[in-house]
């Protein structure tokens, strides 16, 4: 793998591998337009542990219809009756698609991207905001969501060291057994190729300017930022 690729495959695993949580929940079928005047459609069940807001909320938060929100709301709830995901779920979901590594370390870091007040569980909330960005957002808000990954410690700034613990993480989920194979210090190599491109003041770090400017410029990430229209 060439490392003028990495950055492209690093953007495209936050939206590509977020479809096999998709299919997890059995939402990856297109979404029924059918009329739903259930108890489900305003998004409140009493079994649930945790009420969601509202669906009109929800429907000025993200690119969803009425409808859409629905259909989604039943696959989240049929595979997480509580209303909440933990991580351990996330982790487990992922370790079954990437049997041949070790995908605990980014779905670590995935679920906190989602996990958006911090408090160790998804929300549905969270869940279809961070989806409606990812699916149907503009190249920018996809672009702050993926900057937002990267960003561990949430500080406003890519180090070095956060890049190097995603992009390993990445190799640790594809396993060691990829073709070509990858080298030990290949994650190193993709980091100082990442920051040359990116640190445009050479300051150590890279800020969001810097790494949105620097992606909408390159063809192959905005090519990827479309991949995934349109699949629900």
């Amino acid at each position: 793998m060439g490392l003028d690729g990495m950055e492209v495959i690093a953007i495209i695993v936050v939206i590509g591998l977020f479809i096999v949580v998709l299919k997890q929940f059995g939402i990856w079928e297109p979404l029924s337009l059918e009329d739903d005047d259930s108890t489900d459609s305003d998004l409140e069940l009493s079994m649930v542990r945790h009420q969601p807001e509202g669906l009109e909320q929800l429907q000025a938060q993200t690119q969803f219809t009425r409808k859409e929100l629905q259909s989604l709301y039943r696959g989240f709830k049929n595979e997480c009756p509580s209303g909440l995901v933990d991580e351990e779920t996330f982790k487990t979901i992922y370790s079954q698609f990437f049997p041949q590594g070790d995908a605990t370390t980014y779905a670590h870091f995935l679920f906190n991207a989602f996990d958006m007040d911090r408090n160790g569980s998804i929300r549905f909330e969270d869940f279809v905001i961070g989806l409606s960005v990812l699916l149907r957002g503009s190249v920018t808000e996809k672009l702050r969501w993926a900057f937002n990954l990267y960003d561990i410690n949430k500080d406003g700034y890519i180090t070095k060291e956060e890049m190097l613990a995603i992009i390993t993480s990445i190799y640790d989920m594809m396993g060691r057994y990829t073709l070509p194979s990858v080298r030990d210090d290949s994650p190193f190599e993709h980091v100082e190729k990442f920051f040359q491109k990116m640190d445009r003041n050479r300051d150590g770090v890279v800020t969001i300017d810097e790494f949105i400017e620097t992606c909408q410029k390159d063809e192959n990430i905005m090519a990827s930022m479309q991949l995934f229209e349109n699949v629900i």
